[in-house]
């Protein structure tokens, strides 16, 4: 188990959200079994209802299941799935407020996209 909690976000988001760049990351692969309810409670100190919610979010989008006594594996496809998931999140959260101030400055198209490309650039270096 990897991370620390934070006060920024309820702590079953972070749980999901750890497990999620833990997949992203190769740690675990297409079924392979994450930690339980119970080790992620001890593990981080918190309510196991709350790690289950945690897990259960990740089941509930496809990215886990479960095999009844035996635990949560990853589902195939979880990494697929998370990168969806995450794009969908960025188009929402970042393009579009992007996008929506951008035609309140009456920027073109063509300018936002040399922002972009320049904002690109400027990562790079």
């Amino acid at each position: 188990m990897r991370g620390t909690l934070n006060d920024q976000s309820l702590i079953y988001l972070q749980i999901a959200r750890m497990l999620e760049d833990d997949i992203l990351r190769g740690v675990y692969q297409e079924e392979d079994q994450v930690p339980s309810t119970n080790e992620l409670a001890r593990g981080y100190n918190i309510n196991p209802a709350t790690a289950a919610k945690g897990l259960n979010l990740l089941a509930a989008d496809g990215i886990l299941y479960k095999r009844r006594g035996i635990g949560m594996f990853v589902a195939k496809g979880a990494e697929e799935a998370v990168r969806r998931k995450r794009k969908a999140a960025f188009y929402n959260g970042y393009v579009k407020p992007l996008v929506k101030e951008g035609a309140s400055l009456d920027l073109t198209g063509a300018e936002l996209l040399d922002m972009i490309t320049q904002a690109m650039k400027e990562e790079k270096a």
